[in-house]
């Protein structure tokens, strides 16, 4: 989150990755900086230690709603699901 808000501060589009586990967290932070718009997409919990397959098809899952975020179409809380994308501030 806070690299995301380093970022975002510099004018460079972002989008900072927290899994459901930390979502509460990553909302904080995003308040507590000044920042509670930045796009934050919501992965599920666990990601690391799920394997190079499992991370291949989480990749080709949130591949579209990434590039959208960081086109500045979408913000705030960006679930990771296929369909459809649900965005809530």
């Amino acid at each position: 989150m806070r690299d995301g808000i380093a970022f975002a501060r510099r004018g460079i589009p972002v989008v900072a990755f927290v899994t459901e586990d930390f979502r509460e967290q990553g909302d904080f932070v995003a308040r507590a900086t000044g920042m509670p718009d930045i796009p934050r997409l919501l992965l599920p919990h666990p990601v690391a230690g799920t394997g190079k397959e499992a991370m291949r098809r989480l990749a080709e899952r949130i591949g579209p709603t990434l590039v959208t975020a960081l086109g500045g179409e979408l913000r705030g809380q960006i679930r990771a699901e296929a369909s459809p994308v649900e965005v809530t501030a």
